[in-house]
């Protein structure tokens, strides 16, 4: 008889002691934690930023505090719906989405319909809330490559043909954003495709050939707009006369933040940039509040929660590709481009390293466009890790013998 029967037994007889299991602890999903961290940073800095020009544009301080409290609600169902979405669904109709994305890009675009704003025709104004195409279209565009890539990987990797092809489709877009002008979507957006066409094996002569090409071009479209010029000179030397309250306006502003800032910061409040002259403070430029008012402290913070929200994107995209499912790991590695190249665009533009470009910080910046898409990419990241925790993530194999039986039924 064993030491804890003899226990038990010794336990009941003097009615003194019971055994009870103790249940396991259930791990922390980092994703959800590091997700919900930012937006609660977010909410906090943002209406710290935004609590004067609230007031001074409706007469309430909190005016962008509700907005935003909304956003991150309606952000959270966007996410759940996400989640409870089969990832063979995604790939089954990843073409239907970018199909989507391409016509609402040209939708902005007919007088009448898009929304002006700034010289800039990005949104459609829906009456209850304006619609931002080049924001979905930066996932939509990554699951259309994920089943491309996953489909054609051999084809990517051997022939020119299997290469161009999502070039074709990426310049498409490209020229619409352009159109716009929406640049910094433009940059993502090839970046991004870059990115995972290099992660599915095409060749390095090939890719370095286009991003080469894609360099020139992108110079090229530069050179034909003088505005574009003045911001790559100015970032250089923004405090020169011609610039400081010119071009380089924004960037001294939010340079003044940071050195206020120092190592701890001023204290939550006590930001003076954000009383107008830092321009966008609640949105664009939410990072120099933060380092203004909670020093380099609170930027180190707010960096390494995207680090291991980038990492954790990667982990997702190598664990399934080890499992054969490429789709899924492809999307996984888009999604972590994806937000790595928006943070470093938006930490450079704030911190002078790069030219001033509009470019809003996932989860921390005002506007409900970037944090309802953000949130609904996490949720898409969750799906895929919730599919490898449970076995249920199907390799590329199965998914393609179902679409080609689906096939042959139709045809029959």
């Amino acid at each position: 008889m064993s030491l804890l029967s003899v226990k038990s037994m010794f336990g009941r007889s003097r009615g003194a002691h019971r055994v009870t299991a103790v249940p396991e602890a259930r791990p922390v999903n980092v994703l959800l934690f590091v997700t919900l961290t930012l937006m609660c940073i977010g909410l906090v800095m943002m209406t710290s930023a935004s609590m004067d020009i609230g007031n001074s544009l409706s007469g309430d301080p909190l005016y962008f505090f509700k907005r935003q409290v909304f956003f991150i609600g309606l952000g959270l169902v966007f996410m759940l719906v996400a989640l409870g979405i089969d990832m063979k669904v995604w790939y089954r109709i990843s073409h239907i989405l970018l199909i989507v994305a391409a016509v609402l890009l040209v939708m902005v675009l007919i007088p009448g319909v898009g929304t002006v704003v700034n010289g800039s025709a990005r949104w459609l104004d829906l009456g209850f809330y304006r619609l931002q195409p080049s924001e979905m279209t930066k996932i939509f565009m990554i699951m259309y490559m994920a089943a491309y890539l996953s489909r054609r990987r051999d084809e990517v990797h051997e022939d020119w043909a299997g290469f161009l092809k999502p070039m074709a489709i990426l310049v498409l877009l490209v020229v619409l954003l352009y159109l716009e002008p929406d640049h910094g979507a433009m940059v993502i957006l090839m970046a991004t495709a870059f990115t995972m066409l290099f992660l599915a094996g095409a060749r390095l002569h090939r890719f370095m050939l286009i991003v080469m090409l894609s360099f020139a071009g992108v110079a090229g479209l530069a050179i034909l707009k003088p505005h574009v010029i003045s911001r790559l000179t100015s970032f250089l030397n923004p405090w020169a006369d011609e610039y400081v309250y010119g071009e380089g306006y924004q960037l001294t502003q939010a340079l003044i933040a940071f050195g206020r800032g120092e190592w701890v910061g001023t204290g939550l409040g006590n930001s003076l940039q954000k009383l107008y002259f830092l321009p966008e403070a609640h949105t664009d430029f939410i990072l120099s509040i933060i380092a203004e008012e909670t020093g380099l402290l609170g930027v180190v913070v707010v960096m390494a929660l995207f680090v291991v929200l980038i990492t954790q994107a990667l982990r997702i995209g190598r664990a399934a590709e080890q499992q054969g499912a490429y789709f899924v790991s492809y999307v996984a590695y888009g999604i972590g481009m994806l937000f790595a190249t928006q943070t470093f665009i938006n930490f450079g533009v704030n911190t002078g390293l790069l030219p001033t470009k509009g470019l809003t910080l996932p989860f921390l910046s005002y506007g409900g466009n970037s944090l309802l898409i953000s949130c609904f990419i996490v949720g898409v990241l969750m799906r895929a890790q919730f599919e490898l925790q449970t076995g249920r993530l199907r390799p590329d194999s199965e998914m393609m013998a179902v679409d080609f039986e689906q096939d042959m039924e139709a045809k029959v």
